[in-house]
């Protein structure tokens, strides 16, 4: 039997003052518990970093646009095949209070929060980074 098709997702790595936005994830969904970043699969007819763009809308009621694609990784899980795609964004407006369970925190902090294992090359890469550059 073939291996299921990979699902297409985009994430929205999302900075502002040397705070980055993540969210718990729910109970009854997979990997509950585990924080994340805005995001998820890209639908038909839209780019993935489209998708990055309305997820983090519809997720945290902010409003992005993506600065750089940052990373690509496969993560096979129980629930299915991701191809995962990072993108790097900034706000473009509107207040800056995300809708639970979204919050920002410090850059520094993130090794306290638990991430899927995909998530850990961008992780390393959000450590040694540094503050963000200004937004323009």
């Amino acid at each position: 039997m073939p291996p299921s098709p990979r699902t297409q997702v985009a994430i929205a790595i999302v900075e502002k003052d040397d705070r980055v936005l993540i969210g718990r994830r729910p109970e009854n969904v997979p990997l509950a518990g585990y924080w994340e970043f805005p995001g998820g699969k890209v639908l038909a007819g839209e780019t993935p970093a489209e998708a990055a763009v309305r997820e983090c809308l519809e997720e945290t009621g902010l409003p992005v646009a993506v600065v750089a694609a940052v990373a690509v990784e496969q993560a096979d899980y129980d629930h299915g095949r991701l191809d995962l795609r990072f993108f790097h964004c900034r706000l473009t407006g509107g207040s800056a209070k995300p809708k639970a369970p979204f919050r920002w925190v410090l850059r520094g902090e993130l090794p306290q929060y638990t991430f899927p294992p995909a998530n850990a090359a961008v992780l390393r890469w959000l450590l040694k980074a540094g503050p963000s550059k200004p937004s323009e």
